[in-house]
């Protein structure tokens, strides 16, 4: 079983370089984006609390969230391996993973992150806006969501580095290269 972290700000190109590892690697995706959208569109108690956290802008607290990565995690006893999402997105939710990954007799093997410039980001999250239509793209809520990533989320990777487990990527150009430039580390390991 191989598990992996892709990792990077709002618009840097998870969602596109998931699907394509997903395919190349059987890996179970979670996205925690994709988990609280599910729950706040199906109104499930833990979406009601998503929904409100989530249109302020600001993070889904962490017990929330790893006791939805938990339930995902125990419904694919069998994966081959799993993709995270947009988690972790503190110190704190990396410990916990790696506790959680380590109580079930696995690991996080690889984080990779997607190295794109805010003003990159930006383009790429006005443009998704006009085909996509989320309401975490809006103007006031992509502020926030990029500042969050800038100020805290960013902290995390000196976490994973130190351990050796962090490849970071330029997320910028052709999604073919950047596709075979992750497939390249997750094949070297």
């Amino acid at each position: 079983m191989i598990n992996a972290v892709i990792f990077g700000p709002p618009g840097a190109g998870k969602g596109t370089q998931s699907d394509r590892l997903i395919k190349k690697y059987g890996f179970i995706h979670i996205s925690t984006g994709d988990l609280f959208r599910w729950h706040t569109k199906n109104d499930t108690p833990l979406g009601k609390k998503v929904k409100e956290i989530m249109n302020s802008g600001a993070l889904v607290p962490d017990e929330i969230t790893i006791a939805m990565l938990k339930e995902e995690l125990q419904k694919n006893p069998h994966a081959k391996g799993f993709l995270f999402d947009g988690f972790p997105r503190t110190v704190a939710q990396a410990e916990a993973l790696d506790k959680f990954m380590k109580e079930n007799g696995t690991a996080i093997h690889h984080v990779i992150a997607l190295d794109v410039s805010e003003a990159e980001l930006r383009a790429r999250i006005a443009k998704r806006r006009t085909i996509e239509n989320r309401a975490d793209d809006e103007d006031e809520k992509l502020n926030k969501r990029i500042t969050e990533y800038f100020g805290k989320t960013i902290h995390v990777l000196p976490y994973y580095q130190k351990q050796n487990r962090l490849s970071t990527i330029n997320g910028v150009g052709e999604i073919d290269r950047i596709a075979n430039d992750i497939a390249a580390v997750l094949d070297k390991k």
